[in-house]
């Protein structure tokens, strides 16, 4: 079992009050979209136990997204001690393991946004275990003195403590609350691509160099600026500018007006510093979470206040940064830029109990607590007497009397590792690129039996290109940013000295730089091999110019010798055309005057005498004329058989559509074949078949012929043919175009010949189009629950 699923199944279990266990939301990757999960750390930890006990064997396994997965696997000792277990303690397990009423087992399956529990009998649910819980807290703004260059202090709302203390949550769990914190001061820090120019543009945007400064913000774009009104539906945040320089930074006061959940109270005001080095700090100062004023602050409580200052983070700088920042975050992110990693700083006056650092690396219930917080712990340390460091994987902790003497290291610290963890999520995206390019190669090489791959082709390549330049660009800003950022001197009290070389933040510097270095690298990799893919490309497209050209050749040639057979033919009929007229005149005459004929009259007998014997010239006239007559005769009958020879519709149409070929065959014996011709080259087999339909009376009394072109090898049906004549069917019941092709494609469709599963290319689409559509669909069923609210 895959470690996801497990801890799908173990959330499950706690929300269904099977296990014990609590949870907090923490930032993960799933099939290369970042979504917050509802983690369980004691099940995590109880997981590695049994992986420490061999009762559980681990194998780690590549994925698509090149974040490896663990899968789990019970050994033969793990089944020893599962027969040991209680029928009782089994069975209720089971009531989350299997559907209700049944022995069928559940399976945990990602749709590409949330998480379904399933059965093979086709029983359905969705899981919660990505819907983040909120709880009521109010925050002051908090900006690290470090950070700061004159402007008025932050304002505080702790008169407004009390307002959190409400009797409604949305946790849905009970809470086993083993450390507590006092006087808590959070610091969430990233990295955004940053320039000089970039800082002038942002404090031109907040109004930092007006009259007025700051004011509400919108992310929305404003489409009819030259207009006089406008509506904006969004929650706003309002902007109260602090200190700044022009081109080096900006801090202000950010105050979030974003509605909540019913019962749900949040006062909620940011302090931000956003620098040219691209380091932007969100500082609060927590006054209250729920019912705790200022102390006594749960973990479990802090670790959803977390993910609710990550996301409103996300919000308030994408709304003020350009749209040319928020297009590189999407790019690194792939679409998923507003649920962003993000590392986070929790400074504390006191933590409750207070132990020593390897107490609190208990592989239990401390330990557990913290990865809450800040992910999984990867060290601690006493770095005085009362002050304690505690790494994890998002975020660091320090807790004591003097934590805040520390802010300036502190702040150093989280530049470096915000670029560290922005180089991981660019690294990553790298390897996305490098499938995205090969796949694109993988499509070049199957081109040629594939009628529909240039344009594909062409698409993917001009999306690689703008990726790979704007992965420059980025490069370029994440090594400007190591140059100017100053490393702070060594503190000269012991404390400090400590804390210094515990986060070695010289030696992150020059790995950073290294590991940048190293990008560049990849990405001078990436573009030769997009060149070389660009070359690909353009030989695939003078191959099908080469194939066109062959065949408007061949059909001139054609059509060229089509066209003297024409007219020598034009000319032998118009001779014999005449010829018949005179010989079908004076046959029509001879019949007349034969012996059987009207000759033997008498009065007939005096008007020849007249007209032959006596006056042979006047016969000649009248031969002439009836030749004349009869002539025009025909050619009247001509010209009109002629016209209604043009009453024929034509249609002619362009498919490319994979199909089933034995369905086509099948579809082909029930009408009547006049012509095949085949076609055979070394990566396709071309057919050209010609057939009549066997009932009139279907298409208003008058047959079409059809002319299908299809790949008999790739299976695709190229192109479609019709021939109808107007003239042949009845007045009332002849067929326009849009009927014919409507009829014929109908026919097709209810015959089952397409083959949707072989021609959807969805698998080989790139990255950045599979999250957009995966966002397509999920609009599309929220549009679609809102008009069932309305029906209902």
């Amino acid at each position: 079992m895959r470690k996801p699923a497990l801890i799908v199944l173990i959330y499950e279990g706690i929300v269904a009050n099977v296990f014990d266990f609590d949870y907090a939301p923490q930032s993960d990757l799933i099939e290369n979209r970042r979504v917050w999960l509802n983690i369980s750390q004691e099940g995590k930890s109880d997981i590695e136990f049994l992986r420490e006990e061999e009762l559980l064997a681990g194998l780690q396994k590549p994925t698509r997204s090149y974040k490896p997965v663990t899968c789990y696997q019970i050994t033969k000792k793990g089944m020893g001690v599962v027969k040991k277990i209680s029928r009782k303690d089994k069975e209720i397990v089971h009531e989350v393991t299997y559907m209700r009423g049944s022995r069928e087992l559940l399976e945990a399956e990602w749709d590409g946004n949330d998480y379904w529990l399933q059965s093979k009998s086709g029983y359905r649910r969705k899981s919660t275990i990505t819907d983040t819980e909120d709880v009521s807290y109010v925050s002051s703004a908090y900006v690290p003195q470090c950070l700061r260059y004159g402007g008025r202090p932050t304002l505080s709302n702790a008169h407004r403590a009390h307002e959190s203390a409400v009797n409604t949550n949305q946790i849905r769990d009970n809470l086993d609350e083993v450390i507590t914190l006092n006087s808590v001061s959070i610091i969430v820090a990233e990295y955004v691509p940053f320039g000089a120019n970039q800082i002038v543009q942002l404090n031109n945007n907040v109004g930092s160099t007006e009259r007025v400064q700051g004011g509400f913000i919108s992310p929305d774009i404003d489409d009819n600026a030259g207009g006089t009104s406008m509506t904006d539906d969004h929650d706003l945040t309002s902007v109260d500018i602090l200190d700044y320089t022009l081109t080096h930074h900006i801090n202000f006061e950010a105050e979030i007006r974003f509605q909540e959940e019913s019962g749900v109270v949040q006062v909620e005001t940011f302090g931000v510093s956003l620098n040219a080095e691209g380091t932007c700090f969100y500082g609060m100062q927590v006054e209250a979470v729920m019912d705790r004023i200022k102390d006594n602050i749960s973990l479990d409580h802090l670790a959803r206040l977390l993910v609710d200052v990550q996301q409103d983070s996300s919000a308030i700088v994408d709304s003020i940064i350009s749209e040319y920042q928020r297009e590189l975050m999407q790019l690194i992110f792939l679409g998923d830029a507003s649920n962003r990693n993000k590392v986070n700083l929790i400074i504390a006056n006191e933590i409750t109990p207070h132990l020593t650092a390897e107490e609190y690396m208990d592989k239990g219930e401390y330990e557990n607590e913290l990865k809450q917080v800040i992910g999984d712990t990867k060290a601690a340390y006493d770095i005085s007497e009362h002050d304690t460091l505690i790494f994890g994987a998002y975020g660091l902790l320090v807790c004591g009397p003097n934590s805040r003497h520390h802010e300036p290291l502190l702040c150093a610290y989280l530049q470096f590792i915000t670029i560290d963890i922005f180089v991981q999520n660019y690294f990553a995206r790298m390897w996305i690129l490098s499938a995205d390019m090969e796949t694109t190669n993988k499509v070049i090489e199957v081109s040629d039996s594939d009628p529909t791959s240039l344009g594909r082709i062409r698409y993917r390549i001009c999306k690689l290109a703008r990726d790979i330049i704007q992965l420059d660009e980025i490069l370029g800003y994440l090594l400007e940013a190591l140059e100017i950022i100053e490393i702070p001197p060594e503190p000269p009290e012991q404390a400090g000295r400590s804390l210094y070389e515990r986060l070695e933040i010289s030696g992150m510097r020059s790995q950073l730089v290294r590991r940048t270095t190293d990008l560049k690298k990849n990405i001078a990799g990436s573009q030769r091999y997009l060149d070389v893919l660009r070359e690909r490309a353009h030989v695939v497209s003078e191959g099908k110019m080469f194939e066109l050209n062959e065949n408007l050749e061949a059909n001139s040639r054609k059509l060229c010798e089509l066209q003297d057979y024409n007219c020598q033919s034009a000319h032998s009929l118009w001779i014999l055309k005449l010829m018949f007229a005179g010989t079908f005149a004076w046959d029509l005459l001879d019949r007349l005057t034969g012996e059987w004929t009207v000759m033997n009259s008498t009065w007939m007998q005096e008007m020849a005498n007249t007209m032959i014997l006596v006056s042979p010239g006047l016969w000649f006239v009248i031969s002439i004329f009836m030749w004349l007559g009869v002539s025009v005769g025909i050619l009247i009958i001509f010209s009109r058989m002629n016209k209604d020879s043009h009453k024929i519709i034509t249609l002619k149409q362009r498919l490319n559509k994979r199909i089933f070929v034995e369905k086509l065959r099948d579809l082909l014996k029930t009408k009547i074949k006049t012509m095949e011709e085949f076609k055979y080259g070394p990566e396709k087999d071309i057919v050209t078949l010609t057939y009549e339909e066997k009932d009139p009376k279907e298409w208003g009394n008058a047959a079409p012929t059809v002319v299908i072109e299809y790949d008999q090898r790739n299976q695709y049906l190229l192109d479609v043919t019709l021939h109808y004549s107007k003239a042949e069917a009845s007045r009332n019941l002849a067929f326009n175009a849009t009927d014919l092709q409507k009829k014929l494609l109908t026919e097709f469709e209810e015959l089952g010949i397409y083959d949707p599963e072989g021609e959807d290319h969805s698998g080989d689409a790139l990255a950045v189009d599979k999250r957009l559509a995966i966002e397509q669909r999920i609009n599309a069923e929220e549009a679609e629950g809102e008009e069932e609210e309305e029906d209902e």
